[in-house]
């Protein structure tokens, strides 16, 4: 049996029971820390979560001389003041999708930026020219040397820029890059998540003026300068649902503190259909199981549809269901690498051919000419399931959740690999589930 440092050992069986805090949320946390960096002082952030983005995010900002230090348990300082280079190391793209969120502040302070081509989990192609086009409107000259962008302006300057589809990285990029530019940017079109709407509540406390006008357009104000804030980290909603489904998949019942409800309305919404109860409490949301789940089918959408981060959480649930539901993925090109793997642990799943109502590229939020005959777009669920034991390795963040869940869910002893994947997103999860009943055993030979 071959049992790495960073694998979990799982023994399924157990309902969860209890209470677990959110931490802060993993896709706000470390853009936050790179938005500090436009202040000519220092920021506090506070909640942020204690998960390998937001140390490697620290670990760049130290490369650029910039300092960071941590005050207390999730609260950080970040100095941009000692910033001494525009070039990040090629190494950080290998792990990350981060780096090309440093080109803002990096133009702001230098005039350049040489960042590298990002990677993170791989769920089908980026399409960075979202964000790219927008930044050449705003006056960037883009280069590329070896895996490297080299990103130039002398001073950016105000546009107006519509987003051919939405883009949630790329609008936080936009962002960030008109609050020190010359005159006005209207961005259209404009992601509506809530962690955006973090990231501009603490830009405006440095000093920007940001105004989202409507759900999806946002208007931007360029400024001299920004100072450093005190901002502390929305819940992780992505984390308030893997707990929520860990509790219902393995019946149940669990409070998840910091939950907020107007964050998760689209999954609360599907909690109703398939029969799973939940409660609004004064701390959180409580979930429990109430009964025989029932399938029903989900199609991913932009905010405020149901998340396609959520969708591999889902699928596990279905799992658990009585019936057939069907999952269609209309916001990633490619995020069903799973199915293999709860197949292997007992699951009934076939890929089947969504129904279109309008032509691909109008359904779908990535690039469809960037669509291969290989990529799975919905998969069919049969249930319920009797998850097994076996010995797997996390393919990606929320993949590896899924299988973890799975195993407290199912049955028999499960080896999970590659947990450093979990760990990109998730502050602590063998000790958040152990504490709630669940039976994981961290190997650290």
């Amino acid at each position: 049996m071959n049992t790495s440092p960073t694998s979990f050992i799982i023994t399924g069986g157990t309902p969860l029971q209890g209470k677990v805090r959110l931490s802060g949320a993993k896709n706000a946390s470390y853009k936050l820390m790179i938005a500090s960096l436009l202040g000519t002082t220092a920021s506090t952030i506070n909640n942020l979560p204690e998960i390998s983005d937001v140390m490697m995010v620290a670990e760049i900002i130290r490369s650029l001389g910039g300092q960071t230090s941590t005050l207390d348990h999730g609260t950080q300082t970040i100095n941009p003041q000692g910033l001494e280079s525009f070039a990040i190391d090629e190494q950080y793209g290998e792990i990350s999708r981060a780096s090309t969120l440093f080109i803002a502040p990096l133009l702001a302070r230098f005039g350049e930026a040489r960042v590298p081509l990002p990677g993170g989990d791989k769920i089908g192609k980026r399409p960075l020219e979202r964000h790219f086009e927008g930044l050449r409107k705003m006056g960037a000259v883009f280069g590329q040397e070896g895996n490297s962008l080299v990103v130039q302006a002398e001073k950016l300057v105000g546009t107006h820029y519509r987003f051919a589809k939405n883009t949630h990285t790329g609008t936080e990029t936009m962002i960030m890059a008109a609050v020190l530019a010359k005159g006005k940017t209207v961005l259209a079109n404009a992601a509506a998540e809530p962690e955006v709407d973090d990231l501009i509540l603490f830009l405006n406390t440095m000093g920007a003026r940001i105004v989202r006008t409507r759900a999806r357009t946002i208007e931007i104000e360029g400024v001299a300068s920004l100072e450093g804030a005190n901002h502390t980290v929305m819940p992780d909603r992505n984390e308030a649902v893997s707990y929520a489904c860990a509790a219902l998949a393995t019946r149940g019942d669990i409070v998840v503190t910091d939950a907020r409800p107007t964050d998760l309305a689209a999954f609360l919404a599907k909690l109703t259909e398939i029969g799973a109860g939940f409660e609004i409490t004064a701390d959180g949301i409580r979930f429990f199981y109430q009964g025989p789940l029932q399938a029903t089918d989900v199609e991913t959408a932009i905010h405020p549809g149901f998340m396609t981060d959520w969708q591999p959480l889902w699928a596990v649930l279905m799992c658990h269901a009585q019936g057939q539901s069907t999952i269609h993925e209309t916001v990633m090109q490619n995020r069903f690498q799973y199915i293999d793997v709860l197949r292997a642990m007992g699951a009934t799943i076939k890929v089947v051919q969504p129904q279109l109502t309008a032509e691909p590229e109008q359904v779908y939020n990535f690039n469809w000419v960037d669509s291969h005959a290989a990529d799975v777009h919905a998969i069919q669920i049969t249930g319920p399931t009797q998850f097994r034991g076996g010995e797997f390795t996390a393919p990606d963040l929320r993949a590896g959740a899924i299988i973890l869940i799975a195993a407290v869910s199912g049955t028999g002893q499960t080896i999970l690999h590659n947990i450093s994947q979990i760990e990109r997103g998730y502050s602590q999860i063998d000790e958040k589930l152990t504490s709630l009943g669940a039976r994981i055993q961290r190997v650290t030979a």
